[in-house]
């Protein structure tokens, strides 16, 4: 095998493309040639990835289809090496082709069950991110995704330090829709607020991105009777959010196939309680703040963490995120796989 080409499922930086960069980063540590294939249109991650010093194909192409036509011919005619199609999109365009890796992030429901096997047709592999997700779609092997340290983790934190910490600065970063838990939060948060008055404080930090209007609607609904407890930064960056809440919220209503702001968290060393729904305590592993995606179950998770949060937890947490989700982790997983599947590590041809 020559080469690794990594095609994205978008030109933006979410969270499918943040793994495209680190799956390429891991592969060039590894010693293997490596590109990446992406939409020009947005182009940040081909602008990021030229940054990074890797080699790149900038696939034309307006909307999803057309990208998904191009990226199609390209992979047909010009393509050499191994294919790592990182998302539902470039497997589907590519489905059939040889040497191919179909990577799938989130748990198929409906259609997309159907689009998967259609994707996975000649693939050697599928690869989904959690056991979770593995039992989604039969046959596929688990690599857990992996984040970068935003900074160094701080085990001093004001939750298990201050005996009657008051305001308590509880955060949610991500999506801000109805199935990532938002519309839920604010009612915790209400009920937080009726039972102890004015300790409770949210740090909402995120955008509606992908967000239908019925869904924008549902959320600004759920957070207007506690509007005055909320800060609304937008986007921040995980190293400033970490360091500005005392309880990390992530209490998504669907069912994730990962939970990577979890692990984020783990990483810096931030208190946090995840909903039970997919893979999300599985990422956590043994920790005791695990609520049901309910606004009461949710509101006495949040309770006890503040109660009881200890330090030997965040530690836990940080230890565990070394072990499994560390770019060190990661690259010793698609090692593994890499060299269980027999790959050989060769230059990117010209």
């Amino acid at each position: 095998m020559t080469a690794i080409w990594f095609a994205a499922n978008h030109g933006d930086l979410g969270g499918g493309e943040v793994m495209t960069l680190n799956l390429a980063e891991a592969a060039r540590d590894l010693g293997y040639a490596v590109g990446i294939v992406a939409p020009g249109v947005p182009n940040r991650l081909v602008a990021e990835a030229r940054e990074s010093g890797f080699r790149t194909v900038e696939i034309h192409g307006r909307t999803p289809a057309r990208y998904a036509t191009n990226l199609r011919a390209w992979d047909l005619l010009e393509r050499t090496g191994l294919l790592w199609a990182n998302g539902l999109r470039p497997a589907l365009a590519t489905a059939g082709h040889r040497d191919r890796i179909v990577h799938v992030h989130q748990v198929p429901r409906g259609k997309q069950a159907i689009a998967v096997r259609a994707a996975a047709v000649g693939a050697r592999a599928a690869v989904v991110p959690s056991e979770f997700a593995a039992s989604t779609i039969p046959g596929s092997v688990v690599l857990p995704n992996w984040t970068r340290p935003w900074s160094e983790p701080d085990f001093n934190r004001r939750l298990v330090n201050c005996s009657d910490l008051s305001p308590v600065v509880l955060g949610f970063l991500g999506r801000l829709s109805v199935l990532k838990g938002v519309a839920v939060l604010a009612e915790a948060l209400a009920l937080l607020d009726r039972q102890d008055p004015g300790r409770y404080r949210l740090l909402l930090a995120g955008e509606p991105t992908y967000a239908t209007s019925d869904d924008r609607a549902e959320v600004e609904t759920a957070l207007a009777p506690v509007a005055h407890l909320v800060s609304r930064t937008g986007w921040m960056a995980p190293r400033d959010f970490f360091k500005a809440v005392d309880l990390a919220v992530f209490p998504s209503v669907i069912a994730e196939s990962f939970g990577l702001v979890a692990a984020e968290a783990m990483s810096s060393g931030c208190p946090f309680v995840v909903s039970n729904s997919g893979a999300l305590p599985e990422v956590a592993g043994d920790h005791p703040y695990v609520s049901d995606p309910d606004a009461r179950s949710l509101a006495n998770t949040l309770e006890a963490a503040v109660a009881t949060y200890s330090e030997g937890l965040l530690r836990g947490s940080y230890n565990r995120w070394v072990t499994h989700y560390s770019p060190s982790a990661g690259r010793a997983g698609l090692k593994r796989l890499l060299d269980g599947w027999g790959w050989r590590r060769e230059p990117v041809p010209d």
